[in-house]
């Protein structure tokens, strides 16, 4: 690869260097035109004529402009020249000073400030910076002021192939489905390369295959990978190894290349039918396997794979259908041909089926490859067992009378040996089916009979089991259920039941029924009866029934004789009383105590807020609202001390009416009016009028007592109403008169002379 890529720097450069030569000769025989990759600057001046005659000198620009290139990876000794700068006024005596600067300029590119040359003093790469961006301009030397505008120039990184394609994403992994056909597209694999694909060929790709032939191919522009071979079959081989190449330069010689692996899997379809690995399977089963057993296995094979390479399996027909069932283990994919009933040795001993195995999901595409089925024989084999006795009957029923001797026959139990041999039975009794031993079988014929006489009263049915076992071979035994019935016979007297008492009503009118017995008998009351005569008869009883035999027997009756109502309801017996329940349940008794123990609680309760409470023994219909004589040991101020205190208010308001009613006390007389109470004014004499007041309640009974006596040591503090002390009133703007204090007596006199200093002081002011 660095073989090629020196060959083409070689020639690259070679190229730029017959290029430039080209381009100096065509610049010195055209002048200052724009030619090749040369930038030329110069200076021209040229006259204009002004409006007024004057002549007007202007400088103009002379840069030339062209695109500098220089080639990547250059390894050469010296610098490599990227161009040169001339500026018009540089005459060549020195006096011009060029300067560069911009992306590289001192450390990449350096200038030759005399001549203008532009040198690369290091390998440049392209794949890092494709262009750079330079300014040039031409100064005075000696006063560094600028001869020319500076302009901008672009330095182009020239690209060379010293790239290889890369596949960025490789390796790559693909599947493509079995007997494809040819063409079928499998993947896409894209390599990139890192050279200028807008120049020369250093980016043209170009795809091969180098390994995966003749099975997949590749498109050579596009990469796309595809099936170059029919009918590739997963069950042959299964996966592929392939090689793709990349090569830049159109695949011509000299460019470089990059590979990448694909590995390609064939995913399966189902292009294969189960198949037997035997035409003919041969099985065997015992006569005395029960339904259910297994009798062997066989199994189709199927290459495909997951659901293509499932099997289902049936019995197409044979002379064992009703015999055996054939079902699918799914983890092994096996058929599994199971007993469906038993089989018997001594009827058939083989039997053959015919099975067929099928794919259950079948491919479209594939359907003209089938069919997809196959068939086998199985043959099954009966193979002889040691069976034990086998009964004539599933179980036996007998009957016996009671009370027959011993040794009666009861009945015969019959059993063979069902194989060949036809060995001998031989008969038991087991005897956890007879723990009495009431009966006996003969070993040989299996005749059955008693060993006592049975009483049916005792026990009505036998129920016993009888075993017969094989003489000879593996003693094998089977067992029967044998029923034996004790028929009844007429041995047991007629007697009455426990109960034997009657009780009668007395004086019973004649002839009425008064009892009905067990055995159908009436009671027929031929005499009226009396407890004070007689309280208790003893009738004797004889009872017949109709059994053979007959069989009799004598029993008393005891009837006793009580005393009833007019219904004939017995109330009560000399021998125990006919007491009537009256009492209470303990759940009704603990319902009153509990309600005993509530109220109880709520009184105790209301006697202690009323304590608490202290209620006053008035009930008025409403709030009463009046004022109180209050006495003040200080400042005072009652809350129902006012300033506008009027007499009136204290007038008992029901007093008008002559009656107070009292919580406590009822008044049972009703004290009249005197004729002189009625309201008073306010003009009045407040002392006679208390007086007076004082001397109708003492003297009266049922009158309350209204006048009370409050002392206000302390008046509290917080409320948001104020204190309420009349004293303070002094200091408020009242409008009220306050004269009729003088009038009320020595009583109202600190209040006179307190509203009364007042006054004067307002006088006096």
């Amino acid at each position: 690869m660095w073989e090629g890529l020196r060959l083409q720097v070689f020639f690259l450069c070679l190229g730029a260097t017959l290029w430039s030569a080209a381009a100096a000769a065509t610049y010195r025989g055209s002048g200052p035109r724009e030619h090749g990759h040369r930038r030329h600057l110069s200076l021209h001046r040229h006259r204009e004529r002004g409006k007024e005659g004057q002549v007007l000198h202007r400088s103009k620009r002379g840069w030339v402009w062209n695109q500098f290139f220089v080639i990547e990876e250059y390894t050469g000794p010296d610098p490599v020249l990227v161009g040169r700068l001339h500026s018009d006024v540089d005459s060549g005596n020195g006096n011009i000073k060029y300067i560069l600067s911009g992306e590289g300029a001192g450390t990449i590119f350096v200038i030759d400030d005399k001549t203008g040359n532009i040198h690369a003093t290091k390998t440049l790469d392209r794949e890092e910076q494709a262009q750079y961006t330079l300014t040039a301009q031409a100064v005075d030397r000696d006063t560094n002021k600028p001869l020319e505008p500076p302009s901008e120039f672009i330095v182009k990184v020239q690209d060379i192939n010293d790239n290889p394609p890369e596949f960025l994403h490789g390796p790559y992994y693909a599947r493509v489905a079995e007997m494809s056909n040819v063409g079928t597209s499998v993947i896409k694999v894209t390599a990139t390369d890192a050279d200028d694909p807008t120049y020369g060929n250093s980016a043209r790709l170009v795809y091969s295959i180098l390994q995966g032939q003749p099975y997949f191919s590749v498109e050579p522009q596009t990469g796309i990978i595809r099936t170059a071979l029919p009918n590739m079959d997963r069950e042959a081989r299964q996966e592929y190894d392939v090689v793709i190449q990349a090569k830049d330069m159109g695949g011509h010689m000299g460019g470089l290349s990059g590979t990448t692996q694909v590995k390609i899997t064939l995913t399966d379809v189902n292009d294969n039918p189960p198949k037997f690995a035997q035409g003919v399977y041969a099985m065997a089963v015992s006569e005395d396997k029960v339904p259910g057993e297994e009798v062997g296995r066989l199994k189709a094979k199927d290459p495909d794979l997951a659901e293509n390479g499932l099997v289902d399996y049936r019995i197409l027909e044979g002379d064992g259908m009703n015999l055996f069932e054939i079902t699918k283990d799914s983890e092994t994919q096996e058929a599994v041909i199971k007993l469906k009933k038993t089989v018997d040795f001594e009827t058939k001993r083989s039997y053959t089926l015919k099975v067929e195995a099928s794919n259950p999901h079948v491919d479209s595409r594939f359907i003209a490859w089938g069919p997809y089925k196959d068939t086998t024989i199985v043959k099954i084999s009966v193979e002889d067992a040691d069976e034990p006795p086998s009964f004539m009957a599933p179980g036996y029923n007998f009957e016996v009378e009671e009370n027959a001797p011993a040794g009666t026959l009861v009945g015969r139990v019959h059993a063979k040996d069902t194989d060949i041999m036809n060995n001998p039975i031989r008969y038991m009794i087991p005897r956890y089916t007879d723990l009495e031993e009431f009966f006996i079988i003969n070993h040989e014929d299996g005749i059955i009979k008693t060993t006592r006489p049975l009483d049916r009263e005792t026990q009505a049915w036998h129920n016993i089991s009888v075993s017969a076992t094989e003489i000879g071979g593996h003693h094998q035994d089977a067992k029967v259920r044998v029923n034996i019935k004790v028929k009844d016979v007429n041995d047991n007297a007629p007697e009455f039941a426990a109960q034997n008492e009657v009780l009668v009503c007395e004086n019973v009118s004649p002839g009425k029924v008064s009892q009905l017995t067990v055995f159908f008998f009436f009671l027929l009351l031929f005499l009226g009866l009396s407890r004070m005569s007689q309280d208790v008869y003893h009738l004797p009883i004889q009872i017949n029934d109709n059994g053979v035999p007959p069989m009799s027997s004598t029993n008393t009756l005891i009837i006793r004789v009580c005393s009833c109502d007019s219904k004939d309801t017995i109330l009560s017996c000399n021998v125990e009383p006919f007491i009537l329940s009256a009492g209470l349940s303990t759940g009704a008794l603990i319902a009153i105590l509990a309600c005993i123990v509530i109220l109880l609680a709520i009184v105790v309760l209301f006697v202690a807020l009323r304590r608490q409470k202290k209620e006053p023994l008035i009930l008025f219909e409403e709030e009463d609202i009046r004022e109180n004589i209050i006495t003040y040991d200080d400042e005072g101020g009652g809350e129902e001390d006012t300033e506008a205190f009027d007499i009136a208010t204290l007038q008992n308001p029901d007093g008008a009416n002559g009656f107070l009613p009292r919580k406590d006390i009822k008044p049972e007389l009703q004290y009249p009016m005197r004729p002189d109470l009625r309201p008073i004014g306010n003009s009045v004499d407040v002392d006679d009028f208390i007086k007076t007041r004082i001397s109708d309640a003492d003297n009266d009974p049922t009158a309350p007592p209204y006048d009370s006596i409050q002392i206000y040591g302390y008046e509290g503090r917080g409320s948001i109403a104020g204190s309420l002390s009349s004293l303070e009133s002094v200091t408020t703007d009242s409008d009220l008169d306050y004269d009729y204090l003088q009038s009320w007596g020595p009583r109202f006199k600190k209040l006179a002379d307190l509203y009364g200093t007042k006054d004067l002081v307002d006088d006096n002011s």
